[in-house]
């Protein structure tokens, strides 16, 4: 490696979240020029579980970021070059580009081949740099425009984009190309034109034609709006949206955060669908068609326990935790599995077992700024009264503040959602993916109930427990449902039973 190569360090996308596959740039907190060292955070990302903030592992000054805030990037992709000895001056024949751009020739490593004109050749995403030349295909010439010589190739994210695509892995120049040299400058005003391979297909990632396909969409009248003229899956969903209006406006740039603000009178506003809210989607549409649900319900004196949660409120053993039905709730749920551990189980499809847990994830279904989440606690079961308040407490903070850990939302065995805060009774929640059942908490309301003997206002909820008819029979779920029921309606019972 040469002294210029090992200057100019290059931090890719990582895998924060244990197998996802892109991240979107939500904000750069660094800019090219200036300093930044080991650990500085200098990005944060938002992936399909949580957002999440990047430190940087280098010493140096920032050379270039290659992507802008709002754009989607694959794991493994380049996102920013580092500097590591600004001190020394301009790297002679090295400059690092951003992905939108031509890249300009690296300094060949020593004792390695050279493509055309001394320039390597990038390949692609997450393997670096070959060492050996590495021609492009000559482009096949569309009618009426002129051939393109072979070129080590455009921007490193575009030759990045190459490699994963159908096709040969080449593009005929678009219209609005000027060429100049080995380099091409696209015009961007309006959408990207549409890029082709050598057999002439609107160019798109294998998983992008998949969706077209699944969803019954032609490609070839899909409009793109990608880097190079690439479809993204935004531009498939917004074909599938509107397929009757071809004079509508091309759909939003993947790079745009956010709905664009709906002008006075709009009677439509788009919001890309991605990040937190995509994930949920596609995991209730799996839960939803892959577990067969079955919903009980019950309806609960909570008198006692509330009563209770108001003396755990004066109790100096919870101060500085929060105490609320909630908590009873969770308490109640947990002793429910303790005494009947078998609804405590996930489906194992490949070997066809059931796999029983003897230790309780819970997690706890939380609204947030960035869509719903499912965090959890971890061995809940074995957690006081007390730390349960706070584990449930800092959970709920920090999913609240978008600081949720992509580990925290991962593992969870059985969930419990709390509609009652939305003045909801209740409803037929759907599985969290992977578990086994979740129990909704509806709201707490002054109703006529028959105690001892006579009609008096009691306090009175509404629980709904759903779970997975392959693991959960009736009588099984029907027997978790009633102990939870018989707990929140004697709290004594968290002792006895216990």
């Amino acid at each position: 490696m040469t002294s210029t190569q090992a200057r100019f360090r290059e931090f890719k996308m990582p895998d924060v979240g244990e197998g996802l596959t892109e991240a979107e740039i939500l904000k750069w907190y660094v800019q090219p020029g200036d300093a930044v060292t080991d650990g500085q955070v200098v990005c944060e990302v938002e992936t399909a579980k949580a957002a999440v903030e990047l430190p940087i592992p280098f010493d140096g000054a920032v050379a270039d970021l290659r992507f802008d805030e709002g754009t989607t990037v694959d794991v493994g992709t380049v996102i920013i070059t580092v500097d590591t000895d600004p001190s020394a001056g301009p790297a002679e024949g090295t400059s690092p580009a951003p992905a939108a751009e031509p890249a300009p020739a690296a300094e060949p490593e020593a004792g390695g081949d050279e493509g055309e004109g001394g320039k390597r050749q990038p390949v692609l995403v997450g393997y670096g740099v070959s060492a050996g030349s590495t021609k492009r295909r000559a482009r096949k010439p569309q009618p009426g425009q002129p051939a393109v010589p072979d070129a080590p190739g455009p921007a490193a994210a575009q030759e990045a984009l190459q490699g994963e695509f159908n096709g040969t892995g080449s593009t005929a120049p678009s219209p609005g190309t000027a060429l100049n040299g080995d380099s091409a400058t696209v015009a961007r005003n309006g959408s990207a034109p549409v890029a082709t391979t050598a057999e002439g297909r609107p160019l798109a990632k294998p998983p992008v034609r998949k969706l077209a396909k699944d969803l019954g969409v032609d490609l070839a009248t899909v409009t793109p709006t990608g880097e190079g003229g690439v479809i993204t899956r935004e531009d498939v969903h917004a074909a599938v949206a509107a397929p009757s209006a071809p004079d509508a406006p091309a759909a939003a740039p993947q790079a745009a955060p956010s709905a664009a603000p709906a002008e006075a009178g709009a009677r439509e506003t788009r919001i890309p669908v991605k990040g937190v809210r995509k994930a949920t989607a596609a995991a209730m549409v799996g839960s939803a068609f892959t577990a067969p649900h079955v919903t009980e319900f019950v309806q609960v004196d909570v008198t006692r326990t509330m009563k209770l949660v108001q003396e755990l409120k004066q109790d100096p053993d919870m101060a500085g935790v929060r105490v609320n039905p909630l908590l009873m709730v969770a308490r109640a749920l947990l002793l429910a599995i303790r005494r009947n551990p078998d609804v405590n189980a996930a489906w194992d499809e490949a070997n066809q077992e059931i796999v029983r847990k003897h230790y309780v994830n819970l997690g706890i279904a939380a609204a947030t700024p960035r869509g719903l989440i499912v965090p959890n606690i971890k061995d809940a079961h074995a957690q006081t009264l007390p730390e349960l308040a706070g584990s449930l407490s800092e959970l709920v903070s920090t999913a609240r503040e978008g600081r949720t850990a992509p580990g925290d939302m991962q593992g969870g065995t059985v969930t419990l959602t709390n509609v009652g805060v939305f003045g909801v009774d209740t409803g037929t929640p759907i599985l969290n993916p992977g578990e086994s059942a979740i129990l909704a908490f509806g709201a707490v309301r002054d109703m006529p109930w028959v105690h001892k003997g006579k009609v008096k206002p009691r306090k009175v909820t509404t629980l709904a427990l759903s779970f997975d008819h392959r693991l959960v029979d009736g009588e099984l779920g029907s027997k978790v449902l009633a102990d939870i029921a018989a707990v929140l309606e004697q709290p004594k019972r968290l002792i006895t039973w216990a």
